[in-house]
């Protein structure tokens, strides 16, 4: 038995030398062509692909996500209202001289607030539609990424029940509309504002999903869920057309209209409207783009902010993310040039040389995936991008979902080492549904994201999983011998 369990410890090490497996990452902002998925040939993109089928399994914890679920309704009183706080507002309740404590509630309702920019208010993840949604649109993107990969239905199916629960079922549906979003609180502001309507922006990512499992035929995305999520974005769309935050939120000059046009194109691309989209894009890459990206490029509407190696990195998400949409739909920007004659892969090296100060570290890994996506775009003949994410992020790069779909890109010999050591990703699991309460890695993402801008990037505990196992044969072994 000593022997038995001497010889699992020993094995227990080899494994724990293999680099983690990665925890599942928030991309702020992803548009992915079916082509890039189902025409992938490309043989370096295997751990990659074991990501993606990993994040899918995963993703599923928590579910299933519906609007209804927050601890009280909007001021319309309908819980299928969407509802969200706006991420920098700070309650000052000396206005409201109570004599007990005050619920969040009545925190919410009673009390004046102001705005700290840059720095987060952890109450306002109270009422959590907003955390719900990117986690939704996370899961029904993995799932469906991994059916195209591995044609198990199990991730359709978990794919259509997802967008069936937030978008269609009569109990649980959500209103098209985000007249509750972003709310700045106090007894004036309980209507929401346009800096709400990014909320919902990765929109963009269930629409890169919705297209895969068109494409797949995919038998579990029935025609009725199909027909059902197009009609409610074209109710959508209406609201995102003519209601009046939804306009202001065009006229933003900043990542919130580059956000803006990720979305609306997206969903007139789910709806059919290829038209639209086009104009929606072009409508971005001749309007607001022109004064995003300086000569140099640098961003100055964006560096500006408290936290300007984020919102650099943001802005750079949305712009490449309206780019895709446009090569999808015929619009090629990418050679586009703003006003100052600066490019997206300009604004990309800019902010690649420019680390992230002191209070910024944690969002370095934001910049990662623009730098793939550049890389793939236009070309990487010296190596610079590879190089760069070789060197802030070693084997990791490789082994990031997004490098699976940013090809051509450098593994700078990455791919081989850990194709030879991480044992094959299991293509025949059935996926389970989770049962709709909150697990440990789902509550631990909502808590991470440091607004509706931030990526949530977290690395797998796999190597602590494998040091916890042999702990414990260690200590079986050690109370055997007493």
């Amino acid at each position: 038995m000593k022997h038995r369990n001497s010889l699992l410890c020993l094995v227990v090490a080899a494994l724990s030398a293999v680099a983690p497996v990665h925890s599942l990452v928030d991309y702020a902002n992803v548009f992915i062509a079916p082509q890039d998925i189902l025409n992938n040939t490309y043989p370096n993109t295997g751990p990659a692909n074991q990501t993606i089928i990993s994040w899918a399994q995963s993703s599923v914890q928590g579910s299933p996500w519906t609007v209804m679920n927050k601890p009280f309704a909007p001021p319309s009183g309908d819980y299928h209202d969407y509802e969200s706080w706006a991420p920098y507002e700070w309650a000052d309740c000396s206005n409201v001289h109570n004599t007990t404590a005050l619920t969040p509630e009545q925190v919410w309702q009673q009390c004046n607030y102001v705005n700290r920019d840059g720095q987060l208010n952890p109450a306002n993840r109270v009422v959590n539609n907003i955390g719900d949604f990117e986690t939704l649109a996370d899961a029904v993107l993995y799932n469906s990424l991994a059916y195209a990969l591995t044609r198990a239905d199990d991730y359709a199916q978990n794919a259509a029940s997802f967008v069936n629960a937030w978008f269609l079922a009569p109990d649980t549906k959500m209103n098209p509309n985000l007249n509750y979003a972003q709310m700045q609180g106090g007894p004036s502001g309980q209507v929401g504002t346009h800096t709400g309507v990014l909320d919902l922006k990765c929109m963009v990512k269930i629409v890169s999903a919705v297209l895969l499992l068109r494409e797949t035929q995919a038998p579990k995305w029935t025609s009725d869920i199909d027909a059902g999520l197009t009609a409610w974005a074209q109710q959508y769309v209406q609201w995102l057309t003519t209601a009046d935050i939804a306009k202001q939120e065009r006229a933003a000059t900043n990542n919130h209209g580059s956000f803006f046009y990720n979305q609306l194109a997206a969903l007139q691309i789910l709806a059919g409207d290829t038209d639209g989209a086009k104009g929606t894009i072009e409508e971005y890459f001749s309007g607001i783009y022109m004064g995003q990206i300086a000569a140099n490029g640098d961003q100055p509407l964006e560096s500006a902010r408290t936290r300007p190696y984020h919102y650099r990195a943001y802005n750079l998400a949305a712009m490449i993310t309206n780019a895709k949409l446009g090569q999808y739909v015929g619009v090629n920007a990418w050679n586009k040039t703003t006003s100052a004659g600066a490019t997206i892969q300009a604004a990309l090296d800019y902010a690649m040389t420019v680390p992230p100060g002191p209070s910024e570290t944690s969002y370095a890994a934001e910049l990662y995936p623009n730098v793939a996506a550049v890389a793939a775009v236009y070309g990487d003949p010296a190596g610079t991008y590879a190089a760069f994410l070789a060197k802030a992020e070693g084997a990791d790069y490789v082994s990031d979902a997004c490098f699976f779909w940013s090809q051509p890109l450098g593994d700078s010999g990455f791919a081989a080492q850990l194709a030879s050591a991480t044992p094959a990703a299991s293509v025949t699991g059935k996926p389970t549904v989770g049962t709709g309460s909150p697990s440990p890695s789902t509550t631990a993402k909502g808590s991470q994201k440091q607004d509706s801008a931030a990526l949530a990037r977290r690395v797998g505990g796999v190597y602590g999983m494998l040091v916890g196992v042999c702990a414990l044969v260690a200590g079986a072994t050690l109370f055997e011998l007493l």
